[in-house]
């Protein structure tokens, strides 16, 4: 039910909020808050980073025209604030749901996107592409590209700085600096800009500088345009080192991204400057919300919740695979020496915070860099120790050059643990894993690993470290299966696992589809269709004995697996049939080579044909 006095009720198009008087102002911020946290805590959704950034957004707002001047945001899924003020606030209702309102910025959602965003570290190039091309074509808008301190790690905002440097009209960056990525954020930026954050009485005492200087006669005026213009300027005396500065980039800051009228003053500056300038808002992950004030990573990305205690509503699961992976890495630490973490700033969400804990010099957090995190674990083989780098499916492919190059090149034992693989749900086209299979493939020296259940990625997790060679393991978002206990067959290098051999059906199964073959093989026996069921464990190698027995054995081989068909394991299972000149035909159940929306897993996997009723119809059909 509306509430007239709201002051949000006003806001229903991009730029109402120009609209509003002062008092008005003053008072949105708490409304757009407490809107976030109720409608959150129905659908689930990044609330802590979206809480630290209401203010600074609705500064952005006030100093840019909408949809004229562009604004884009580094990963994206601090874009709520922006979504509510350009006249999605009814869309919040089925936020990151199956066809409702992605949780990223989306260029087909509304024209005050201009970016797609959902991966870190690119705003400030995406930027830079925007400001060229609109010098280029002789137009006048603004260009403000917002990145994260976390993002800016990443060694690709690097680059885009180190590029944006030469341009000679204007562009703003914000750097949100809230302490915070998804972990705490490490490394040398992060001391550095804790560095500033800590220079309170730099401003006060640069201000007093330059007032004391303009009020000497003739002179004064003087020494502070010199003191501006000169490449050493104020700055150095009291920030040794100005990193930004010294690139060419004018720093402006840091200001207390909680004061609209003090950031929307800067910005208006930074707009008036005929050149890259970057703007240091000093922002609070979660403000507003206590539970997320002191569990900003938890709230991070989370489920429903209850308001009052920040708990999630959800019953207590089974054990996730990231569960089992904690837990396994930990044990094989105690044992292993040699065994060594690596994380590129998703300890938590990866399950290496056990193994931080019990084994800190072991244990690497390199900052939101996976092309560097790669290399970094291929020097850390070759010096003697056993790396595994665990890390997302979507997030691996950064990555591709320094896995090709560094890793499989040498054939160093690097273990990539590929978490999230498959569909991952409401974050969408951005963060769904079903590439890592095709472009892994591809490497020589790499070898490609899916587990059935919980205990099967156990083991296999201890082949691949003992293995001496790179390989991938990935595995499911979500509950580890506990079914097929009685198949523990040991994992053996390029050897599937037959489960039940039966009729004149052979269902080819890879990891998580192993347990969704389970389902399918039971409605077919409904139907008076037997069917054989083989783990195939291997992706790369293939076990093409056991590929050659089923071409022998059976007239219908189905292979399944949650990734793209092209290139994918159902590819390589037909390339291979082809050159033995099997007759067996082959039904291929993939993701077809589009982008997956944001939306549940089931039912995602339902409008896939992933499903076990959608595959059982498949397989009948074919066999007519």
């Amino acid at each position: 039910m509306r509430d007239e006095n709201m002051v949000l009720e006003k806001i229903n198009d991009t730029n109402d909020i120009k609209k509003l008087d002062q008092e008005e102002l003053k008072q949105l911020p708490e409304e757009i808050r407490q809107f976030l946290i109720q409608s959150l805590s129905r659908t689930g959704g990044h609330l802590a980073s979206n809480l630290g950034v209401v203010e600074l957004t609705i500064a952005l707002h006030l100093t840019l025209d909408l949809p004229k001047d562009k604004l884009i945001w580094d990963v994206g899924h601090q874009s709520y604030t922006h979504k509510i003020l350009t006249g999605r606030k009814e869309g919040f209702a089925g936020l990151r749901q199956l066809d409702g309102m992605s949780g990223f910025p989306k260029r087909n959602e509304s024209d005050c996107d201009c970016f797609n965003t959902g991966h870190s570290s690119t705003s400030i190039s995406a930027g830079l592409g925007l400001a060229a091309a609109r010098d280029l074509q002789g137009e006048k808008y603004k260009v403000v590209s917002v990145i994260g301190d976390g993002a800016l790690t990443g060694g690709m905002a690097f680059e885009a700085l180190n590029n944006a440097s030469k341009l000679e009209t204007n562009f703003v960056i914000v750097l949100n600096d809230n302490d915070m990525s998804i972990s705490p954020n490490v490394g040398g930026m992060s001391q550095y800009l804790g560095g500033i954050r800590t220079a309170g009485v730099y401003q006060d005492l640069k201000n007093g500088v330059m007032e004391s200087l303009n009020r000497i006669p003739v002179y004064g005026e003087r020494l502070v345009r010199r003191i501006r213009r000169t490449k050493s300027g104020i700055k150095q005396l009291f920030i040794p080192g100005m990193l930004f500065e010294d690139m060419g980039i004018l720093y402006l800051g840091p200001v207390d991204g909680h004061d609209v009228d003090k950031m929307t003053a800067m910005l208006r500056k930074a707009s008036r400057v005929n050149g890259p300038v970057l703007v240091h808002i000093l922002t609070q992950k979660g403000r507003g919300y206590e539970p997320a004030v002191r569990h900003p990573a938890r709230f991070h990305g989370t489920e429903p919740f209850e308001i009052e205690t920040g708990l999630v509503l959800q019953k207590k699961k089974k054990a996730a695979y990231t569960d089992i992976f904690s837990t396994v890495m930990r044990k094989l630490g105690d044992r292993d020496e040699r065994v060594t973490a690596v994380t590129a700033a998703m300890e938590t969400g990866t399950g290496l915070k056990r193994f931080h804990n019990m084994f800190p010099e072991r244990f690497f957090d390199v900052g939101i860099a996976e092309g560097h995190a790669v290399t970094f674990a291929a020097g850390l083989a070759a010096g003697g120790r056993r790396p595994v780098f665990a890390v997302y499916s979507s997030f691996l492919q950064r990555a591709y050059d320094q896995i090709l190059h560094d890793v499989c090149l040498q054939d160093l034992p690097v273990v990539f643990a590929v978490d999230r693989a498959g569909i991952v749900g409401s974050d969408g086209e951005t963060h769904q894993g079903i590439f890592d299979i095709s472009y892994l493939r591809t490497i020589p020296n790499m070898t490609l690993l899916a587990p059935k259940n919980k205990w099967e990625f156990s083991d296999m997790i201890k082949f691949a470290i003992n293995f001496g060679h790179p390989a991938a393991i990935r595995y499911p978002r979500g509950e580890a299966f506990d079914g097929l206990s009685e198949f523990r067959a040991p994992v053996v290098y390029g050897k599937g696992e037959v489960l039940y051999e039966d009729g004149r059906v052979v269902l080819l199964a890879y990891g998580s589809m192993v347990k969704t073959a389970l389902a399918v093989r039971e409605l077919l026996q409904q139907e008076g269709i037997a069917c054989a069921l083989i783990n195939l464990r291997f992706a790369k190698p293939l076990d093409t004995q056991l590929l050659a027995h089923a071409a022998s054995t059976y007239q219908l081989a189905v292979t399944m697996e949650e990734n793209v068909r092209t290139g994918g394991m159902g590819e390589a299972v037909c390339e291979y049939l082809r050159s033995i000149g099997a007759g067996l035909a082959v039904l291929q159940i993939a993701a077809a080579d589009k982008f997956v929306p944001h939306g549940n897993v089931e039912e995602l996997k339902r409008r896939l044909g992933l499903d076990a009723e959608s595959i059982a119809k498949k397989v009948m059909e074919a066999l007519k």
